[in-house]
């Protein structure tokens, strides 16, 4: 389930003790100014960055005809997971390390 604009400024909202009206003029507003850098790269600390990439052209084929044709380059825009958040969300319990002080000693003969 994803969590919906209100649901987000509500959390901000209880989270900080700030009125919702002021959390939600602050998300409209960093929605703003990734709208108006991301031509540059824009980051959002701790979760990732806006940047726009080049495609280049290429063949394509129609799955349903077997046809193929020619797609233009573009430019996209992508979103860049930061390694925080991947290490926060894909790893959140990581593996202790072995002890291997605590190994019996191989026998000797």
């Amino acid at each position: 389930m994803s969590l919906t604009k209100p649901q987000i400024i509500e959390a901000i909202a209880q989270k900080t003790s700030a009125e919702r009206k002021t959390v939600e003029a602050i998300l409209d507003y960093l929605a703003e100014l990734a709208y108006q850098n991301a031509k540059d790269e824009f980051t959002v600390p701790g979760i990732g960055k806006l940047v726009v990439v080049d495609r280049k052209a290429r063949m394509a084929r129609n799955p349903k005809t077997g046809a193929q044709f020619q797609v233009p380059a573009k430019k996209a825009l992508k979103f860049r997971i930061s390694k925080a958040a991947k290490d926060a969300i894909l790893d959140p319990t990581p593996t202790p390390p072995i002890n291997t002080s605590t190994a019996t000693p191989p026998a000797t003969s």
